[in-house]
């Protein structure tokens, strides 16, 4: 069996600001400083870098944390009150740019409708035809901020639920947390796939390297996670991303095998065709379907879970392919992509199984 490396304990450290409040956040982190004020998140671009990163910082207190600073920092009330105004203007952009209300239904038929031939808004299509092995890697190591915690927020919202919707939501958690075997959690086949492609496997290792977009999709699913008021809306994220794996998992092993990619990187993908093809329905007839069975009213919520989850793979996609069609790599920081151990020269890009890919 390889040796495999678990995550760092002591959490990744702190990431370097892109702006007052996240510079804010992390001085009042390491080194006591006092923590910005709620107000001076109202000017801030909802979708912009400083915000997004500052919001990470926080959500990340919930999770592992980071190197040096001390635990009991989760709860403190100024870092929290602070969150509260960083998250107000995030969901409030989100709920001001997604499209009209549908029935939940239709949102998710909506997200299975495939094109007929490529479809150019797709990052999936796009590497599956087009994209090169180092496209294939920088998008892995964006997605290694969401991957390598996938099924942690979305656990958050098992205590809320009751009946079938919590039981069906068990049933697909337990198989993304490796059916009880620690080899198989979808997080370690995922660092499985980064090792693979020669990318650095450690726990938030890319933080500095990804994008505003790419930060965005990962806060969402935190945010709907941590509030009970919102476990409708997670729900919808829960299910947008399960709806949209399979076909998009399809495309992103061809991707792999058709770059050369090995057996390691290619089973993630692999796993995920066949897993969540079974994870979908069971996501719409019984977590979807229990949920709204039980509290009807929660359908706008779950609506907008689905929508604010496309909405921001859209972003993200957008600012991938552009990048890529003109030569360019979209990471911060290119040289923290690895090949073999080496630095890589030039744009190094890779995709998921979320949103419409």
């Amino acid at each position: 069996m390889p040796d495999r490396r678990e995550a760092r304990p002591c959490g990744p450290p702190l990431p370097t600001p892109r702006g007052a409040l996240s510079a804010g956040v992390v001085s009042a982190l390491a080194r006591g400083l006092p923590v910005p004020k709620p107000e001076e998140a109202a000017a801030a671009d909802p979708y912009g870098d400083d915000l997004q990163l500052a919001l990470y910082v926080l959500y990340e207190l919930h999770y592992q944390g980071f190197e040096g600073v001390d635990d009991e920092r989760e709860w403190d009330p100024a870092l929290l009150a602070l969150r509260r105004a960083l998250e107000q203007r995030f969901i409030g952009a989100l709920r001001a740019d997604v499209p009209r209300r549908t029935p939940v239904q239709e949102a998710l038929d909506d997200l299975q409708i495939e094109p007929v031939g490529q479809d150019g808004t797709s990052v999936s299509h796009y590497l599956q035809r087009d994209g090169e092995q180092g496209q294939l890697r920088e998008y892995v190591a964006l997605r290694s901020l969401y991957h390598l915690k996938e099924a942690d927020p979305h656990a958050w919202v098992i205590p809320r639920l009751s009946g079938r919707a919590k039981a069906a939501m068990v049933a697909v958690e337990y198989d993304e947390f490796g059916a009880g075997r620690p080899d198989e959690i979808h997080a370690r086949l995922f660092a499985d796939l980064m090792e693979d492609l020669g990318l650095e496997t450690a726990y938030g290792h890319y933080l500095d390297a990804a994008p505003a977009e790419a930060l965005a999709t990962v806060n969402l699913m935190s945010l709907l996670g941590l509030h009970r008021a919102l476990r409708g809306a997670l729900v919808g994220h829960f299910a947008a991303v399960e709806v949209t794996s399979s076909p998009g998992s399809r495309r992103l092993a061809k991707a792999l095998r058709r770059t050369g990619a090995g057996p390691a990187a290619i089973r993630f993908y692999d796993e995920h065709v066949e897993a969540d093809a079974v994870h979908e329905q069971v996501v719409r007839h019984d977590v979807v379907g229990g949920l709204l069975e039980s509290e009807p009213a929660l359908e706008p919520d779950v609506v907008f879970g689905v929508q604010a989850t496309t909405l921001l793979e859209d972003r993200l996609g957008a600012k991938l392919l552009a990048a890529w069609r003109e030569g360019r790599g979209v990471l911060r920081q290119p040289a923290s992509l690895r090949a073999q151990g080496r630095p890589v020269a030039g744009p190094e890009p890779l995709s998921h199984t979320q949103g419409r890919e």
